[in-house]
């Protein structure tokens, strides 16, 4: 039996494409499969930022629930295997081999012509077959770029969730919001229900649930979370009411919007009812790792740090106000790697204000950027006090600079704050 990393690294040599979106191959290699149709109830969801808190908060809905989840992310930050999890833990190498097998003789199906896959394409299989095998009673799928010609829109959802759509991808997507707003409505069905975490969306997404007839769940019309008192707040669908509910455990003003949109989602889905204490336990223990994950004094008595994935100008945006709001006694160093198909510009300027020096460090790969690059790409207002060649280098640098009252963050991208992880021992 070959190992997950010779697979791995078969299907990486395999497709002469990084990304090559269509949904013809990896469909006709799942109905080899006997996936489609697909029977298990799912919710399938996309947006340019929002999507991993979102899932997140799904899957410990689902937990909270009692139902048994299965759920599928991208990219990952250490391991293969966070991508494919079961009840929120990553399924083991072997679970995933032999799905890798199952898809390697579908593939290659005697007497029937042999497909290419993507790398993308295998991982999104790899994840059905597995949820398929465990007899999951709820799939959480998220898109992996766009959304209508992604692999996981193989699957009809029963419920798609859109949690907002601004640029990024746009050598993909198109030039423009509403090139983008029309793939990523891709992931629509006819009459199945939509959930808009934002009001703010384009006019192709709404000309698409128009086109489609899908039922849209709009935030402050159709569900609205309500300010309640010291923190607290309630979920409000119509006459139906849940709460008070704690914050959720994800850091951010933004993650409130999110948990509203996951649970209106889980609330549709309608595998279980929605209540307080479900809700509650589930916005208590839902975790995220690189959205604004704290690493308290590292070493012993030394900086804090905070990893954030924010790879475009309305993550960083984000990341920005969290900062602001959490002000540390010292300095704010940004040990910072960001892909050469990234606005850095306005990943930079969203940040002006909110740190205070940049570590630059390159990224390796086709799409990387080393850090003399990244220098030029970035505004004036964003000073840089080091470059490095690589992330472990770039966190050396921002520790010897750091004393215990500064705070060091590592953004930019999941290339940077994956070897960040590393490098931290987390």
């Amino acid at each position: 039996m070959r190992s997950l990393d010779d697979w791995l690294a078969q299907q990486l040599a395999q497709h002469p494409k990084e990304i090559e979106l269509g949904l013809e191959r990896v469909r006709a290699v799942a109905l080899r499969l006997g996936l489609l149709p697909w029977l298990i109830p799912t919710i399938l969801v996309g947006g340019t930022n929002g999507k991993g808190s979102t899932v997140a908060t799904l899957t410990a809905l689902a937990q909270a629930a009692g139902l048994r989840v299965g759920t599928y992310t991208s990219p990952h930050l250490q391991r293969y295997n966070e991508r494919v999890a079961l009840d929120g833990e990553p399924v083991d190498d072997a679970q995933l081999v032999v799905a890798f097998e199952r898809i390697e003789a579908a593939r290659t199906a005697e007497g029937a012509e042999t497909i290419a896959l993507t790398f993308f394409e295998y991982g999104t299989l790899a994840a059905l077959e597995v949820f398929a095998r465990a007899r999951v009673d709820v799939v959480v799928l998220e898109v992996g770029l766009g959304g209508r010609l992604d692999a996981t829109n193989i699957i009809d959802a029963d419920v798609a969730v859109l949690c907002s759509v601004s640029l990024d991808h746009t050598d993909w997507l198109g030039p423009t919001v509403e090139h983008i707003g029309r793939e990523k409505a891709g992931i629509f069905r006819p009459g199945k229900p939509v959930v808009l975490g934002s009001q703010d969306m384009p006019q192709s997404v709404r000309d698409a649930l128009a086109t489609l007839g899908s039922p849209a769940y709009w935030p402050d019309d159709a569900y609205a979370a309500v300010q309640g008192e010291a923190g607290q707040w309630f979920w409000r669908r119509g006459a139906q009411q849940i709460g008070p509910l704690p914050p959720s455990a994800l850091e951010g003003a933004v993650q409130r919007r999110n948990a509203a949109a996951a649970l209106m989602a889980f609330d549709l889905l309608g595998r279980a009812t929605l209540t307080t204490e479900i809700a509650a336990r589930a916005l208590q223990s839902v975790r995220l790792r690189g959205r604004f994950q704290r690493v308290k004094e590292f070493p012993r008595g030394g900086p804090e740090w905070i990893l954030d994935v924010a790879h475009n100008e309305g993550a960083a945006k984000v990341l920005a106000e969290a900062l602001l709001r959490t002000k540390t006694e010292g300095r704010t160093l940004a040990v910072a790697g960001i892909l050469l198909d990234k606005d850095a510009a306005a990943i930079g300027a969203a940040l002006v204000g909110a740190v205070d020096a940049w570590i630059l460090v390159g990224l390796d790969g086709a799409r990387g950027c080393d850090a003399e690059s990244l220098r030029r790409r970035l505004p004036a207002e964003c000073p840089s006090v080091a470059l490095a060649a690589d992330v472990a280098d770039g966190c050396a640098a921002a520790l010897a600079l750091a004393t215990p009252r500064d705070r060091i963050v590592v953004l930019g991208s999941f290339h940077t704050v994956g070897p960040a992880l590393d490098w931290l021992g987390v």
